[in-house]
């Protein structure tokens, strides 16, 4: 761990070995300079810049909330679960198993997110969205007939739902040859919408009272009022949506599963769900505090995570350490080392096919922005946190589905 002089609190940075570009030392320089920000401000290994907060950190505040801390994929994160399929028992022809899970989740996005977008069920949802939904719908409505603009068209449309850019579906082999479901999503549409709103009445709020903030995007929303009352309840409610979502599309992959491999087959443990786009009331350092991870993920004593690495290579489930320094977290995943403009000026398709080979994965120019190149190396993350998680599983996908 390196420690930084802030100008409200020092950054604790667990950044060895890794890089921490000068754009994502500025912006944490920024969340340290925040008068509310308790204690320190915690950089996980897989830093790299964001909008107004970076990715990769990790604040505790009293009395305020940053909105765009949380950002607006609201809730993201993954879950993994370990099947009693061993690698012997998937075909040794690996298309048709990705092609039914395909079917099986909408996923990408077309039509600009209108009536004929891929990426949202096309006709009545599954049972097991509406069975969710049933759950969800109580607290939505009394959000949108406070906030009538937060009535997103497709928030039942999307729950069950991958997105895309980062987000995946993958079929994993552990260190015994075991297989694994891990998957990567969020709150979808309805979630970014969240977000974006609340920044949006933030930024506003900052204006009407003049308040000077070393970043636009650093807005916040001061305890005890309207909408920060508002805010933690719509984000609240964003996050459960993001973590019945996971669950809902992970049922559809292990059936998916189930009929593309002949042999049947048992769940073992239970599946590990964690968010890492967040806002959740914690205790630390005997006080209750209010903890913003944008990209990182709750590591208390026990906690099970997962930080997946890039599409080519392997991920990790681990089990945290309770590092009272890091507020009890670890990072989310590599990191980017790149923009996406900057990965598809610099990698070929070849390229791509290289750094993917024996992964059964898209392997075309639209998703030159998520080759492994473009990602920090998960093993120097990994090592550059060896105080904060041990690993418990590691994991090597041969089946990845991106959107």
């Amino acid at each position: 761990m390196q420690v930084f002089e802030g100008r409200n609190v020092p950054i604790k940075a667990w950044v060895d070995g890794v890089e921490f570009e000068d754009e994502a030392r500025k912006q944490v320089e920024n969340l340290a300079a925040m008068p509310f920000v308790f204690k320190h401000v915690a950089v996980m290994p897989d830093v790299h810049a964001g909008i107004g907060a970076t990715v990769g950190s990790v604040i505790a505040t009293t009395g305020a909330i940053i909105p765009a801390a949380v950002g607006v994929d609201i809730g993201c994160g993954m879950i993994a679960q370990r099947t009693s399929l061993v690698a012997s028992d998937l075909p040794d022809d690996l298309s048709g198993l990705r092609s039914v899970i395909e079917a099986s989740v909408p996923h990408g996005r077309t039509d600009n997110g209108q009536r004929n977008d891929v990426g949202a069920w096309q006709r009545e949802p599954p049972g097991s969205v509406g069975t969710s939904w049933a759950d969800l719908e109580p607290t939505f409505k009394s959000i949108v007939e406070k906030y009538p603009k937060l009535a997103h068209r497709r928030a039942v449309g999307h729950l069950g739902t991958l997105g895309t850019g980062n987000h995946f579906i993958e079929i994993c082999l552990d260190e015994e040859q075991r297989v694994w479901v891990m998957l990567h999503s969020g709150s979808r549409g309805v979630g970014n919408l969240i977000g974006s709103h609340f920044i949006a009445l933030a930024k506003a709020d900052m204006k009407r009272y003049f308040v000077n903030l070393p970043d636009q995007d650093l807005a916040y929303l001061p305890e005890g009022t309207e909408h920060f009352t508002d805010y933690m309840k719509a984000v609240s409610w964003a996050q459960e949506y993001a973590f019945a979502n996971r669950q809902i599309m992970l049922g559809h992959v292990l059936a998916a599963l189930a009929d593309a491999v002949p042999k049947p087959f048992e769940l073992r443990e239970e599946a590990v769900n964690c968010h890492h786009n967040y806002v959740a009331t914690e205790r630390h350092f005997g006080q209750n505090v209010m903890v913003t991870r944008k990209g990182a993920v709750k590591a208390a004593e026990g906690d099970l995570g997962i930080i997946p690495g890039s599409m080519g290579v392997k991920s990790f489930i681990v089990r945290g350490k309770g590092n009272r320094e890091s507020f009890n977290s670890c990072s989310h995943g590599a990191g980017r080392r790149m923009s996406r403009t900057a990965a598809k000026k610099k990698f070929t398709v070849e390229d791509h096919v290289a750094a993917t080979d024996g992964v059964n994965c898209r392997k075309d120019a639209d998703v030159i922005d998520e080759t492994p190149g473009a990602y920090k190396s998960i093993d120097a993350v990994i090592d550059a946190e060896r105080d904060l998680v041990d690993v418990v599983h590691t994991l090597k996908q041969v089946v990845c589905v991106k959107g």
